[in-house]
């Protein structure tokens, strides 16, 4: 079966890639460097001739509020015009835990726009709303420093690692289509801040977390429930020290 990621060669696509391929699929990892661009079309006629399956995992460079809505809208429009001219049968998109929760969020906002074109789009589909990846904690710190502490709301928190989230996009990739919604979570539940000062602590970053219920995340204020998943969730299997041991051995 023929199967094309878009951002193939990012952070979750890449490891989707390497399963599917490992599984006896075609592949394509499709992104702009490899000449296929959804914002401009180029490519994807080509890219897309003869798949069955497309995986949206593409991500705005700008998470400024105008531009990162521009892009969702324009690359899902793009994405979607193409798989219907290609008689593609299955489109999945990775998106985020708590999107239509928090409209406050420029981001979260075109997430959601990027999701109702897809419902939209009569072309059978998946979404994938996952919870934040261990591997964004140190860009979640950095983005929340005020002075040289780390201010966070104290809400619940349930990261997932990448390979977990690789291994649903694998495994959703090859089922038949939800036309719904499954959201995806790590199989431990703490509160953001903890969370947080436990990877600085496990890192030797000697910054404070401090719990702050007004700090904003994403340009929002979170709810205790903001950002966890609802009843019946995926869960991974990677727990938080795993990870952590696991990306320190690939670090050396």
């Amino acid at each position: 079966m023929k199967i094309v990621v878009i951002g193939g060669t990012g952070l979750i696509g890449s490891k989707t890639v390497e399963r599917l391929r490992k599984r006896g699929h075609e592949v394509l990892a499709a992104s702009p460097n490899s000449g296929v661009n959804t914002i401009t079309g180029e490519g994807l006629a080509d890219a897309l001739s003869g798949a069955q399956v497309v995986i949206d995992l593409a991500n705005s460079p700008s998470f400024e509020d105008k531009a990162v809505m521009e892009f969702f809208e324009t690359s899902g429009r793009n994405l979607l015009s193409a798989e219907a001219a290609a008689g593609v049968k299955h489109h999945i998109a990775l998106s985020v835990v708590g999107t239509e929760r928090l409209p406050r969020s420029g981001y979260l906002r075109a997430k959601m726009a990027q999701e109702n074109l897809i419902r939209s789009s009569g072309i059978p589909y998946t979404i994938v709303q996952s919870t934040q990846f261990f591997e964004f904690l140190s860009g979640i710190a950095q983005s929340s420093m005020v002075g040289d502490s780390v201010h966070l709301p104290p809400v619940s928190f349930q990261p997932i690692a990448s390979d977990d989230v690789a291994d649903v996009m694998a495994d959703v990739a090859l089922a038949q289509p939800l036309n719904g919604t499954v959201e995806i979570a790590g199989p431990e539940r703490g509160r953001f801040n903890e969370v947080v000062a436990r990877f600085l602590k496990a890192a030797n970053d000697p910054r404070k977390v401090i719990a702050d219920p007004r700090a904003l995340y994403f340009g929002t204020e979170l709810e205790d429930l903001s950002l966890v998943p609802g009843d019946n969730p995926r869960i991974g299997a990677m727990r938080f020290e795993d990870w952590f041991s696991q990306a320190a051995a690939q670090r050396h």
